[in-house]
């Protein structure tokens, strides 16, 4: 009796009049992709604002060092670890941090992973450049790998991420074409950050700062 319903029910699916599928309609343009590049900084600045993240903006590498110190000196940030990426490598932060009193740490000063992870989780504050900055949501694009380990930007307190002018894009979208468009060149982790970490409790209020970085500060330099 099952299976003569069953042949009777799919008998009428394929013998039911075939209509033409409806056409999608074309969707008019983000207002996110009309922004020229200040345009985008100062979205980008309101959206991470908004998740209580803080920006400063600043025109060359000497400023955002000069930015770096003040930020030191404020948090009371003495020991600190560093991404040796390509946004962090000109900006010399050993050399920055023995003129600040800053103790600066990488992944290359230790040989086993277990005293890298009890460092990253006993800083003042980890430090990272940024891949990509979206202007859309306020949100940091990172790749990690071995010159920026995952650990620096989700396990001390403070997150602290140096952001060029030429990384912001308008849409995430643009990030994700840019670093998954080359099957040769896909990086094993990436991940968007917006604002310090935040969760909820069981009755959906949300809660920042439970199992990563209570805040996030973005250095934008240009």
């Amino acid at each position: 009796m099952e299976s003569q319903s069953r042949t009777a029910i799919l008998g009428k699916l394929k013998s039911a009049p075939r209509g033409k599928a409806a056409v999608r309609p074309t969707m008019p343009p983000l207002n996110e992709l009309a922004l020229d590049q200040e345009q985008m900084i100062a979205k980008f600045t309101e959206e991470l604002v908004a998740q209580t993240g803080v920006v400063h903006r600043v025109a060359d590498a000497p400023a955002a060092l000069a930015k770096l110190a003040e930020i030191a000196g404020e948090e009371d940030l003495k020991r600190m670890l560093a991404s040796t990426d390509d946004v962090l490598a000109p900006l010399n932060l050993k050399q920055w941090g023995t003129d600040n009193q800053v103790e600066i740490l990488t992944a290359a000063d230790f040989n086993e992973f277990n005293d890298f992870k009890d460092a990253v989780f006993s800083v003042d504050a980890g430090i990272t450049g940024a891949d990509f900055a979206v202007a859309e949501t306020g949100t940091v694009g990172l790749i990690f790998n071995q010159d920026q380990p995952r650990l620096n930007s989700i396990a001390p307190p403070l997150h602290i991420v140096i952001i060029p002018t030429d990384r912001f894009c308008h849409i995430y979208e643009e990030a994700i074409s840019k670093v998954f468009d080359n099957p040769q060149e896909i990086p094993s982790q990436f991940a968007f950050v917006t604002g310090p970490s935040m969760t909820a409790d069981i009755q959906a209020t949300p809660f920042k700062g439970m199992h990563g970085p209570r805040r996030l500060m973005a250095i934008v330099i240009g």
